[in-house]
């Protein structure tokens, strides 16, 4: 699509510091691959090994897709507007803008709905991520020791956020996304070590189907794990070849065969291990006191520690080129990021000492920011930017069709995510019983943890 009407997006990109192929690759491991991973025994218990294999591979192709189509669209837009780069919001506007009147009347505030779907699900994430960070390191404090509040991890852990925060280039990253993958794959590897202890015969499983009933609870899962939409987007920004992105051997599906592998395996292994007894995170069910346990709940805190500034960074560019110092004439600009760096890891400091347990609220974020930014929005543009007559949907409109089924899936993930979380939340904060069956417990535990994961994020590039 770049090179129609003669004009090449990707040759007038102008990025101060890109990455290479390899770090891009790297960035997106770590943008995908995250604690979320621990919840899909419990999926999989749900939908049965067979059908969960099928289901999670289906649904990683939609939202990939989804975000492939995302991407082709913005660089459409540029092609159409003439610019090096359309962001997220930019493309919105743009497409709305060239749809039916429906969404003509739509399109500027579509840009900042946008933006504040991306900046709302990304804050919620980094919120998620110091509190998970520090309930592990309370967990390996309280057993060598002694009983520490969880709200003073979270004021220690947020003062050493700030030091790695104050990196203000996504190419200074890479390396603590390298560092950070590297932790993340040893500490599921040692964790591997219980999984194939004492493996019962796999026909005590449910190597076909689970309980019906609860196959709803296999898709929030799978949804929560897969996919981190702004940091993607962020990356496919910041890279020295884009072009090298997308495709069918592009940098974001060879990443993404190499998730699908992993999060099969670690499903598949950590149900038929502890089958009806699995948790709502597998960390739950290997044992607390032995050594081997607690360094693999090290590596993976630290992990997620390392992930924070790339969590965080999308918001701060969000604000600083899309609003702040959107012209770039901003006086002492440096010093005023810095500052506003700071300020962002105190705030989600404190909002964490005040909600300790976000499982609910990050449900409900989640269900937002997946349903639209990877599902609704996407399909949304695409119909709007092949509107106008001179361009078309393809034989039988299979694009146009596509788009609309795109639509429903995601309005339904929209409203069944956000009923289910509102629900989750009025049981928590009211006070109500929420010990009424195991997979109420199980499932908000999932979700948490899914949730810490894969964060829907943004960016200047967004």
């Amino acid at each position: 699509m770049a090179d129609k009407g003669g004009y090449n997006p990707y040759e007038n990109r102008n990025v101060v510091k890109p990455i290479s192929d390899f770090g891009a690759f790297v960035s997106l491991l770590k943008c995908v691959v995250g604690t979320g991973v621990l919840a899909l025994p419990l999926a999989f218990y749900f939908a049965g090994i067979v059908n969960g294999v099928i289901l999670l591979v289906l649904i990683c192709f939609m939202l990939i897709h989804g975000m492939q189509m995302l991407i082709i669209c913005m660089v459409e837009t540029s092609r159409r507007l003439q610019v090096g780069y359309a962001t997220y919001p930019e493309t919105m506007a743009y497409a709305f803008g060239q749809g039916p009147k429906c969404f003509k009347c739509m399109a500027k505030a579509g840009g900042y709905i946008a933006d504040i779907v991306l900046c709302l699900s990304q804050f919620g994430v980094c919120v998620v991520y110091i509190i998970f960070v520090s309930v592990n390191i309370k967990q390996l404090c309280d057993y060598h020791v002694k009983v520490i509040d969880l709200r003073i991890f979270i004021v220690i852990v947020g003062f050493f956020m700030i030091f790695p925060f104050l990196l203000r280039r996504l190419k200074y990253l890479v390396p603590f996304n390298i560092a950070a993958s590297i932790f993340i794959y040893t500490g599921f590897a040692i964790m591997m070590y219980y999984l194939f202890v004492d493996l019962p015969p796999i026909s005590e499983r449910n190597l076909f189907f689970g309980p019906i009933e609860k196959l709803p609870m296999f898709f929030g899962i799978a949804l929560f794990s897969i996919t981190s939409v702004g940091v993607m987007l962020a990356v496919e920004a910041q890279m020295a070849h884009p072009e090298h992105y997308i495709g069918w051997f592009g940098v974001l599906d060879m990443a993404i065969v190499l998730v699908i592998f992993s999060y099969v395996f670690f499903g598949v292994m950590g149900y038929w291990r502890y089958g009806d007894e699995v948790k709502g995170s597998l960390s739950l069910n290997i044992p607390t006191d032995e050594t081997v346990s607690q360094v693999s709940k090290a590596f993976i805190a630290t992990a997620i520690f390392l992930t924070y500034p790339l969590a965080g960074y999308v918001v701060i560019d969000i604000i600083m080129t899309h609003y702040w110092n959107k012209d770039g004439e901003l006086k002492h600009a440096v010093i005023k990021e810095l500052i506003l760096r700071v300020c962002y890891v105190l705030v989600s400091v404190i909002v964490g000492i005040v909600l300790p347990d976000l499982g609910p609220l990050l449900s409900l974020v989640g269900a937002f920011t997946i349903s639209l930014l990877n599902l609704v929005f996407p399909a949304m543009i695409e119909i709007c930017l092949y509107y106008p007559p001179e361009y078309d949907y393809g034989k039988y409109r299979w694009k146009l069709v596509k788009d609309i089924f795109y639509i429903v899936v995601g309005t339904i993930i929209l409203v069944q995510g956000t009923a289910f979380s509102i629900k989750d939340m009025l049981k928590m904060w009211v006070g109500e019983d929420t010990t009424e069956g195991p997979e109420t417990t199980e499932t908000t535990e999932a979700l948490t943890t899914a949730a810490v994961a894969d964060p829907p994020p943004a960016l200047r590039f967004l």
